[in-house]
This record gives structure tokens, C-alpha cells and sequence, in this order.
């Protein structure tokens, strides 16, 4: 952290953002394998939200890597860099008031939780999206796992580099078969229903 700075305290602050947007700020963070479904889950949940009139912002893996970390690599120490500065740009966008989405692999417990850390009780959201390995090889939208397989990409999670499943994320979303758009509403009901959103 840098020295000699101090944070300075804004007269609208995240309380009375939150008031006037009439919802509780939180960051909803979709983790899982690639190719298992969060970017399209995220997508369609935010689309569901807004419809019921939430603010939201919706941070996509691919989509951060054309700025904010396009000068980082896929190695691990890259990787940890890069949830660092979305967790940063996270925090950011709860003091806005926002409920933020994310969809990032996020393979690192550590990682997960150093975003936690950074919110007040309650406001992070972790949503394993639990697809098999398996299925995810089988979808490999962008071709991804062939290349991993086939040596031309290293450092892939699932395959030479781990995944750190979240033991008790607040949402397991086990997504295989079914219509992209029944779990997406099945989360929407268990974020509901757990009183994360209205």
C-alpha cells in the first residue's frame, strides 16, 4: 500500500447510495471451472435482476482482460494479481451501491476469501457454479481444453494447474443439462430465498 495517503470520507457514502437505489449493495461471485457455465449464468441473472429493478454491474473474466488486466499473463502469480484488482474494483462498486456480478474462475481459495475480506458481513456472495471437468471438456466453447490438452496453453485450470472448490460457498449451483435459463433462475430464488437480494 502506498504511504502517506489517507482515505478521504465522501457525505454520500455506500448507506445512502444503497437507500436511494432501494437494495443491498453485495458482490454475487460465480466460480467454477471454465466452461461451466458462469459467464452465461451471470449474464442472464443480471438480466433478471435488473428486470426487478436492481442496479447492477456485471464483471466478466475475458471482458477485464481487454483493460484493467490486460498487461497480465495465466500463471498463478498473474492470476492472484487479477482477482486482486477485480476484488479492489469490486469493493468500489458495493461503496456505489451496486450489486456487482462477477464470473471468474477464481481457482484460489485464498483469492476468494481476500475479496470477503474486503466486504462488510454479508455483502460477498460466492456461487459455486459445479460443472464436471468432464462436461466442461465437452463444451469447450472457445477450444480452450484441446489447446490445454494438446500442450499449446499452459498453466490451465482443471488440467495442470488446480482448482480449489469452495467448501461452503453460499450458493452450490449445480449446473449440467438443464436450460441455462432454470439455473439461472434457480439462483435468483436461492439468492431470494436466502434474503441476498429482493
Amino acid at each position: 500500500m502506498s504511504s502517506n495517503i489517507v482515505w478521504h470520507k465522501h457525505t454520500v457514502d455506500k448507506d445512502t447510495r444503497a437507500n436511494k437505489l432501494k437494495q443491498k449493495p453485495s458482490v454475487i461471485w460465480l466460480t467454477g471451472l471454465s466452461g461451466s457455465g458462469k459467464s452465461t449464468i451471470a449474464n442472464l441473472l443480471e438480466k433478471r435482476l435488473f428486470e426487478a429493478q436492481h442496479a447492477t454491474y456485471l464483471l466478466d473474466g475475458d471482458n477485464v482482460r481487454h483493460g484493467l488486466c490486460g498487461d497480465l499473463g495465466f500463471d498463478d502469480k498473474a492470476r492472484v494479481e487479477n482477482i486482486r484488482r477485480i476484488s479492489e474494483v469490486s469493493k468500489l462498486f458495493v461503496d456505489a451501491g451496486l450489486i456487482v456480478l462477477t464470473a471468474f474462475i477464481s481457482p484460489f481459495k485464498a483469492d476468494r476469501d481476500f475479496c470477503r475480506s474486503l466486504l462488510n458481513e454479508g455483502e460477498f456472495i460466492e456461487v459455486f457454479v459445479d460443472t464436471p471437468l468432464e462436461v466442461c471438456e465437452q463444451r469447450d466453447p472457445k477450444g480452450l481444453y484441446k489447446k490445454a490438452r494438446s500442450g499449446d496453453i499452459k498453466h490451465f485450470t482443471g488440467i495442470d494447474s488446480d482448482y480449489e472448490a469452495p467448501a461452503s460457498p453460499e450458493v452450490h449451483l449445480q449446473y449440467q443439462d438443464e436450460p441455462a435459463e432454470d439455473t439461472a433462475e434457480r439462483l435468483y430464488q436461492a439468492l431470494k430465498t436466502k434474503g441476498f437480494v429482493s
